[in-house]
């Protein structure tokens, strides 16, 4: 397993065996057609040019290579809240919302490609087989108020599937290196 981060701080991931820095977050420090599986968790929405990472990933897997990824979607509540609240007022809601998160670990945010129409097409333009699709999880991040919980409970049955809170997305390299 092999962790890649623009945070020096990723290298104690306990799930890493390897760390390797990425410097300006282009071109990856990978041999190209080298791994066989490529996992963005919550990490898409952060990246100012996503093109680029769908083009390393692409690069770097192996023939029927596999990329999963998760990220919100900028059309359900949890996503209009994120990209609307100012910048100035955000640390103030995330110690509201994550008392335990680090203020550390909160990065600037560009939703530039949080939507399952837009993955889907960047996806295919970087030559992916691909599934995406939007899912509701258990809304734990509102759990810091019964009517915040209670009101995503009732956004997790009721909404259509688009203005779901998470996009996964599958893909595998449809073509040979």
């Amino acid at each position: 397993m092999i962790g890649l981060d623009v945070d020096q701080s990723a290298q104690r991931n306990p799930f890493v065996d390897e760390f390797r820095p990425l410097q300006n977050g282009l071109k990856w420090p990978l041999e190209s057609t080298s791994v066989d599986f490529v996992l963005c968790d919550s990490v898409l929405e952060h990246l100012p040019e996503p093109e680029e990472f769908f083009q390393e990933a692409s690069r770097v897997l192996k023939a029927n290579g596999l990329v999963a990824i998760r990220t919100p979607n900028v059309m359900s509540y949890f996503g209009l809240v994120a990209r609307l609240v100012p910048a100035t007022i955000k640390a103030p809601c995330l110690r509201v919302a994550q008392p335990e998160r680090d203020e550390r670990d909160v990065y600037p945010a560009y939703y530039r490609c949080n939507t399952v129409p837009k993955i889907r097409q960047v996806l295919q333009r970087n030559g992916f087989e691909h599934a995406v699709y939007c899912n509701e999880p258990e809304p734990g991040y509102l759990s810091f108020s019964n009517v915040a919980y209670a009101l995503g409970v009732m956004h997790q049955r009721f909404a259509p599937k688009r203005w779901r809170v998470s996009i996964f997305a599958f893909g595998r390299v449809s073509r040979s290196h």
